[in-house]
């Protein structure tokens, strides 16, 4: 099942890719104030989900853009069609395709494959995690002091945006270094591949987290929301990353939370 996701993914990234060399500013719609959406990421989303439907002809949808839904079915898919629709629009890379499959709601299937370098993150359940065919796990960082962290900032809503920068303030202190990319898909899969080595944000939707999330855990990395608790799919907040690292993750960000505005 793995695979025909995967070659699903393939069929529409080459779709995106091609779309990006046709693409002008004038078919940019805005959901928000600095939220986009175009005609790639809705076509995009309708061609994978006559595609997944046909993996599971009786599954449910959980899809940015509204395409389809889903009725509580044993199997739903968690679809973004394209994670980072800003740096899209833009020209610049990374955005991604994100999906995952969801049993009696446990995620079963994460595959992302990140369209700038085409790469592939994949696992399922009791697998390792692959990017391409090569294993990839989290890195062996132990603490914040040790790694390259990113996050993202929510384009709607300042009122935590005090706390966020404070805690951005202690690690560009004491790490690697922060890195912003724009898009939480990709973020995830680099906290699963060893590449950051820990990653949070707050205002992410469950397709924006769904397939990382489990590849960050299938990596041998840890996942919580900013409570520590487990409902960073539908509580709007994640924190992931090495053992180590999400723990000291864990602890600045509420150490930090006091300063946020509640409006």
């Amino acid at each position: 099942m793995t695979l025909k996701v995967i070659d699903l993914a393939k069929i529409a990234g080459t779709f995106i890719l091609e779309q990006r060399k046709l693409f002008t500013p004038d078919r940019i719609e805005k959901k928000g104030k600095q939220d986009f959406v175009s005609y790639v990421d809705k076509e995009t989303e309708k061609m994978l989900v006559d595609g997944l439907r046909t993996i599971i002809p009786v599954s449910g949808f959980i899809v940015e853009e509204k395409t389809a839904n889903h009725n509580n079915e044993e199997f739903i898919w968690v679809v973004d069609p394209l994670d980072g629709t800003t740096n899209f629009i833009h020209g610049i890379t990374p955005f991604a395709i994100s999906i995952a499959l969801m049993q009696n709601s446990k995620t079963v299937v994460g595959v992302i494959y990140e369209l700038g370098q085409k790469e592939i993150f994949y696992s399922w359940k009791g697998a390792g995690v692959y990017c391409n065919e090569n294993q990839v796990t989290v890195s062996k960082a132990k603490a914040i002091s040790e790694g390259l962290i990113a996050t993202g900032f929510h384009i709607n809503d300042n009122s935590r945006l005090e706390g966020q920068l404070q805690t951005v303030f202690e690690i560009v202190s004491n790490s690697h270094g922060i890195r912003r990319p724009g898009s939480a898909a990709t973020d995830l899969a680099y906290v699963a591949a060893g590449r950051f080595d820990g990653f949070f944000e707050f205002g992410l939707s469950p397709w924006d987290v769904a397939a990382g999330a489990f590849l960050v855990e299938q990596a041998g990395g840890k996942v919580s929301d900013y409570s520590g608790g487990q409902n960073y799919m539908n509580g709007r907040e994640i924190i992931a990353g090495t053992p180590g690292v999400y723990q000291n993750l864990l602890q600045l960000i509420q150490k930090n939370a006091n300063q946020d505005v509640i409006n």
